[in-house]
C-alpha cells in the first residue's frame, strides 16, 4: 500500500513538474517548402482557468498541414502546425471538472465558439468561427499545448499514443462525410479515392462496419494489398487503370451508389462518371487541386447528387470513437518520426509515400 501511496506521489509531482526551459516546437516563419520547418525553443503555453494543459506525446500529419506551411489566408507567423494530438494531462484550469490530471487523452481537433446557435444545436461545423486545430491557432507540433475541456477525450488503455493521434481527423472527417452527409447504408457500393491516405483508409474501415462494398483506388500495389487488408473489395491502380472504365467493370456498368471524393481536379471527372444514376458524391477535399467541371446537363439528367462536407461535429466524433475504442475500427500508422524529423515527415508526405498516417513525437 505504501509503494503506491509513493508512485502515485511520484506521478503527481512529475505532472506538476514545470520545466525551466522553454518547450521545443516545430514553427515556420516564412511561407514555403520543407525547408522552412524550423526547430526551436518557444514558450511553454499558460492554460487559462477553463483550460487543459496536455503534454504531447504524439501528433500526426494531415494535408492541411502541407497547405498552411505554403500559405493560407489567416495564418499569422510565426505558426506551429498539428491538428492530430494525443498526449498526457498536466495541468487543468479551476473551472474544468470533467478532467484530471494523468489522464491519457486525444483531442478533437475542431475549434468552435461553442455558444452560438449552430454549436448549441450540436451543428458545430456550421459555425461562424469553425475551424481546425493547429490552422489559425498554433497546434500540436510542440511538448504542450493548451485547449478548452470540450476538446479533450480520455483514450482507453488499448490504444497507443501513435494509434489515439492517427485517429481523430480523419475518423471524423469520414464519418461524417459517409454517415450524416451521403447516408450510407447496408448493400450500398463505395468508391473510395486515395484508399493509402489517412481518411481514405478511414473510409474503407467504416464502409465495411456498415455493410457496404468498397472500391478502392491507390497508386501502387503495395497500397492496393494494404486497401484489400482493410477490407476493399475491389480494388484500382488509378496510375495504370480509367477508374470510371473499372467500375463499369466491377458494377456490371451500374456504377457505384457513393463516391467518396478528396482528390479533387485529377480525379473529378472520373468520379462523376463512375456514379449510378441517382448516385451520391461527397467531397471534403480538393488535394490536386480546386477548379473542376461539371455538365449540367449530366446533373439533373441522370439525377446526381453533389455533398459537400467539412470535417464533422462532436457527435460524429464521439460516434466513430465508439467503434474505434470497441476495436471495430483501427488507426492505421504508416510511420513515426520525432519532431526534430519534422521536415522529413513533411517530404514523405508530400510525395504520397505514406500508408495510413504519418506521427511526430516531441
Amino acid at each position: 500500500m505504501e509503494s503506491f501511496l509513493l508512485k502515485r506521489l511520484l506521478l503527481k509531482r512529475l505532472l506538476l513538474k514545470r520545466s525551466t526551459f522553454p518547450m521545443k516546437a516545430i514553427r515556420f516563419h516564412q511561407f514555403g517548402g520543407p525547408e522552412v520547418l524550423k526547430y526551436e525553443e518557444v514558450p511553454d503555453p499558460r492554460a487559462r482557468e477553463d483550460q487543459v494543459l496536455v503534454r504531447i506525446k504524439a501528433c500526426a500529419l494531415n494535408h492541411l498541414d502541407l497547405w498552411i506551411r505554403k500559405g493560407l489566408p489567416g495564418i499569422k507567423l510565426p505558426h506551429i502546425n498539428g491538428s492530430d494530438v494525443a498526449g498526457l494531462v498536466v495541468e487543468v484550469g479551476s473551472y474544468v471538472a470533467g478532467v484530471k490530471s494523468g489522464a491519457r487523452v486525444l483531442l478533437a481537433p475542431m475549434t468552435f465558439c461553442n455558444r452560438c446557435e449552430q454549436c448549441t444545436a450540436g451543428q458545430q461545423s456550421f459555425c461562424r468561427e469553425f475551424s481546425v486545430l493547429g490552422y489559425l491557432n498554433d497546434g500540436g507540433n510542440a511538448e504542450l499545448i493548451a485547449v478548452p475541456e470540450v476538446n479533450v477525450i480520455p483514450i482507453p488503455e488499448s490504444l497507443s499514443y501513435d494509434q489515439a493521434a492517427s485517429i481523430p481527423l480523419v475518423f471524423v472527417t469520414a464519418w461524417h462525410m459517409l454517415v450524416t452527409r451521403a447516408r450510407i447504408k447496408a448493400g450500398d457500393t463505395v468508391l473510395v479515392l486515395g484508399g493509402g491516405s489517412g481518411v481514405g483508409s478511414a473510409a474503407i474501415q467504416i464502409c465495411k462496419l456498415l455493410g457496404a462494398i468498397v472500391i478502392a483506388t491507390a497508386g501502387d500495389e503495395s497500397k492496393l494489398e494494404k486497401s484489400r487488408e482493410l477490407g476493399a473489395d475491389h480494388t484500382i491502380n488509378h496510375y495504370k487503370q480509367k477508374i470510371a472504365e473499372e467500375v463499369r467493370l466491377v458494377t456490371s456498368k451500374r456504377g457505384v451508389d457513393i463516391v467518396f471524393e478528396h482528390v479533387g481536379a485529377a480525379t473529378w471527372e472520373h468520379s462523376i462518371r463512375s456514379l449510378r444514376p441517382g448516385g451520391t458524391l461527397v467531397t471534403c477535399g480538393a488535394t490536386t487541386g480546386p477548379d473542376v467541371k461539371i455538365d449540367a446537363r449530366v446533373l439533373f439528367s441522370r439525377q446526381l447528387s453533389l455533398l459537400g462536407s467539412y470535417m464533422g461535429t462532436m457527435g460524429d466524433l464521439h460516434q466513430v470513437l465508439k467503434h474505434v475504442f470497441s476495436g471495430k475500427l483501427k488507426p492505421v500508422v504508416d510511420r513515426t518520426f520525432q519532431l526534430s524529423e519534422a521536415r522529413a515527415a513533411h517530404e514523405r508526405l508530400e510525395k504520397s509515400e505514406q500508408f495510413g498516417k504519418i506521427v511526430l513525437n516531441p
